[in-house]
């Protein structure tokens, strides 16, 4: 019973509840009456100001769509709506009555969830556990287990993890299915308001459905849902009002029927952006990188592939096909037990066992989960840009020149776009996206040869996508070689010249561009698990994790 240290803090009929009784149906308004949450005067400032009198309300039943660029206070304003951050001044009400929650619980209490855009779970606890983390299901302080995993299965079933063992530890699941997760935690309690920051940022078509058939769910029970995402095109598809913040003000307010996308983004980046992908057809290069027989059972099965110098490969396929994995084994992240690596064309493979190996011989990658596995939060932007490179910036005896590192940084800075006070503010400070941008800066600056984007534009707004897709292009017209990894097949179709495609661990297919089509690929990304249903029929209804 791992979890019983934490009875103390999480006994008592307050704060233990099953999901049927956590708030009372008189808690739940149905569309049509006043605002359900309603926001006025709201100010906050960090080193610099990053809400400035913003209005918003938000009725029951209703979808109500919060876009904007990286840094202009989406994530803030869902911080304070969930407690979890005090503004300097303003007002806020709920249900008609004053509303100034001082911490998570308290607004829980009251009826106000937050899903997070960066994951909060607790890698070493199970599924189960973070889900009814705050609410165990318990008798006389003695966890009732059999009735979490019931529990817990019925909820992953509603996000599309039903074949997931909530059993299993949240640290071995991918960043896919950890957002799930963390969403079907979101649902675990009724509750008046929910919040939804990115939640479809790491997931792909199939899940991006599944959560909608939930979210239509609850608007049906009277639930207000405040929806913030960079996904224009589903904000049109789910949202019943947008508002629009730019530099932490509050542009517009207006239905979703009234917003073309060229209006959204006009008024998120106050300039006309230009969205199309120009990626020129030409001959490969010579090969840069070959891989044989690739493996790490069972998210890695015998994987074979060859990246061209000049080329942008994608890696297409659904949320657990072994994409990542595959990436992480090429880099030395997660050893493989078979296969072999060539580079730059030679007959001779080269022995990579750790991510020092993989840098050494001109390979980057940036991580799926940038603040696991890409990022030092605590340290300034100029230490995380620089960090791949330090040797670059060594003089005798080892000292660095700190001139020249803030010269690079701030130039890396300014070029992606970073919105930050100083590059000496703290990488903790910044918002999902500009984090994001760090993580590309630093292997940018690194200048290596082969580079590896998983999950490049995750969490970035629209203007600081297409500008990063440029930069993928230019950096193909230098000769490097790219693999980009990425759930969004309408960026793969555009940015690649081939897509290869994975399904249940292994590399099934690969187009070239001229063979590119939306349900081909996706066949080709079901085939895995098309041709194992009578195996998975005669499995156990819930599967180990990977």
């Amino acid at each position: 019973m791992g979890l019983l240290g934490l009875r103390a803090t999480l006994a008592g009929p307050a704060v233990v509840r099953t999901a049927s009784r956590a708030l009372p149906k008189s808690a739940i308004l149905m569309p049509g009456s006043d605002p359900l949450l309603q926001v006025s005067g709201l100010w906050k400032s960090y080193a610099t100001p990053v809400l400035l009198d913003v209005a918003f309300d938000l009725h029951a039943g209703e979808v109500h769509a919060l876009v904007g660029e990286n840094g202009a206070g989406k994530t803030t304003l869902a911080r304070i709506l969930a407690g979890l951050v005090q503004p300097d001044q303003g007002h806020m009400t709920l249900r008609g009555r004053p509303y100034a929650p001082r911490t998570k619980r308290e607004a829980q209490q009251l009826g106000v969830r937050l899903v997070p855009q960066e994951l909060n779970l607790i890698g070493n606890l199970t599924v189960a556990e973070n889900i009814f983390l705050d609410h165990l299901p318990h008798r006389a302080g003695w966890i009732q287990r059999r009735q979490l995993l019931t529990q817990a299965r019925t909820l992953l079933e509603q996000v599309g993890l039903g074949q997931l063992d909530p059993a299993c530890l949240v640290k071995t699941l991918g960043v896919g299915q950890q957002q799930l997760v963390e969403i079907a935690a979101g649902l675990s309690q009724r509750c008046a308001v929910l919040i939804l920051d990115e939640p479809t940022a790491a997931l792909s078509g199939a899940e991006v459905d599944r959560l909608f058939d939930q979210v239509a769910r609850l608007k049906a029970a009277g639930t207000g849902i405040v929806y913030i995402s960079h996904r224009l095109e589903e904000i049109q598809r789910i949202a019943d009002r947008i508002s629009v913040l730019r530099d932490g003000r509050m542009q517009t307010t207006q239905p979703a029927s009234a917003l073309t996308l060229q209006q959204m983004v006009r008024l998120m980046v106050g300039r006309p952006i230009d969205q199309a992908i120009r990626r020129r057809s030409k001959p490969p290069g010579p090969i840069a990188l070959r891989v044989v027989g690739l493996s790490r059972p069972p998210a890695v099965r015998d994987v074979s592939f060859q990246l061209h110098w000049g080329e942008i490969l994608g890696f297409a396929g659904l949320m657990g096909s072994g994409r990542t994995e595959t990436m992480r084994a090429l880099f030395g992240a997660d050893l493989p037990i078979r296969g072999q690596i060539f580079l730059h064309g030679s007959s001779h493979p080269v022995t990579i066992r750790s991510p020092r190996d993989a840098v050494r011989y001109g390979l980057a990658l940036l991580t799926e989960d940038r603040a696991a596995q890409g990022l030092l939060l605590p340290l300034p932007i100029r230490a995380n840009l620089t960090l791949p490179s330090l040797p670059a910036f060594s003089r005798v005896a080892g000292w660095l020149c700190r001139a020249a590192e803030r010269l690079e940084a701030s130039r890396w800075t300014h070029r992606l776009g970073v919105r930050c006070h100083s590059i000496e503010q703290r990488v903790c400070e910044l918002s999902g996206g500009n984090q994001q941008k760090v993580v590309v800066g630093k292997w940018l600056l690194r200048d290596c040869d082969i580079l590896i984007f998983d999950e490049p534009t995750r969490g970035i707004d629209v203007g600081a996508k297409f500008d990063l897709y440029q930069v993928l292009d230019q950096l193909a017209d230098r000769g490097k070689a790219l693999i980009v990894v990425s759930s969004d097949l309408k960026e793969l179709l555009a940015l690649c010249d081939r897509i290869a495609v994975m399904s249940a661990g292994r590399l099934v297919a690969t187009f070239q561009r001229h063979e590119f089509a939306e349900e081909r690929i996706l066949a080709a990304a079901l085939s895995g698990y098309l041709s194992s249903k009578t195996h998975e029929r005669s499995s156990p209804s819930t599967t180990a994790c990977n």
